[in-house]
């Protein structure tokens, strides 16, 4: 009896290593979310089926609670010290981001993905979600400085970037010939792109970030 005892714990270490290392496993294996941008060409009821900008063809399945936001025109004087928005950029040689697109967060999405990021909206470019901290007009354009959580960057808005804010949207702007960004659809087990969220532009805006 003192030998089967004694090995209780060894029995249940082992198998909650086994446990731990399975999860990890699976947990390792859940595909990365994906980001589309595109244009709807076909809407039937929660699919949409959508020409990406690559010209693939694909279907993304809207969840049941889908948040649809409008991507619209705002102006550059918009953002302001304690605005929080996101830079689409490019490196510059001397460590500045070239602003190629600001998007400008409501309120409610404060600090949505804050920090500093490789993008993709073209080779090389930067994503960086932060705060102002500070804005001066400059001779290449607006200068902003803005700070997340681990750092802060400065950043040259060039007089002709496109600047939108996110605002709140409907499904009935989900149709064919929309221009649409989803930043996260997730691979289901059924092998379905699937989105919570699709930000859509408005007024024929394609979303520039």
């Amino acid at each position: 009896m003192s030998t089967i005892s004694s090995l209780l714990p060894r029995v249940l270490a082992a198998s909650l290593i086994s446990a731990v290392l399975l999860g990890t496993a699976a947990w390792a294996q859940q595909p990365p979310p994906v980001r589309i941008r595109g244009t709807i060409e076909a809407v039937d009821g929660a699919m949409l089926s959508i020409k990406s900008r690559e010209g693939t063809d694909m279907k993304v399945r809207m969840t049941d609670n889908v948040a649809v936001f409008g991507v619209a025109k705002t102006a550059l004087s918009e953002i302001k010290e304690g605005s929080y928005i996101g830079v689409t950029a490019m490196p510059e040689p001397d460590g500045t981001q070239k602003a190629v697109a600001v998007h400008i967060f409501p309120e409610n999405q404060r600090g949505a993905a804050e920090g500093f990021r490789p993008w993709d909206q073209r080779p090389g470019s930067t994503m960086t979600n932060a705060t102002v901290a500070q804005t001066v007009k400059g001779t290449d354009g607006q200068n902003i400085l803005v700070k997340y959580k681990d750092g802060e960057k400065k950043v040259v808005v060039p007089p002709d970037t496109p600047i939108v804010t996110f605002v709140a949207g409907d499904k009935s702007e989900l149709k064919p010939g929309a221009k649409i960004i989803i930043f996260g659809a997730v691979k289901k087990d059924d092998g379905v792109l699937e989105a919570n969220r699709v930000n859509v532009g408005r007024d024929g805006i394609t979303p520039p970030m």
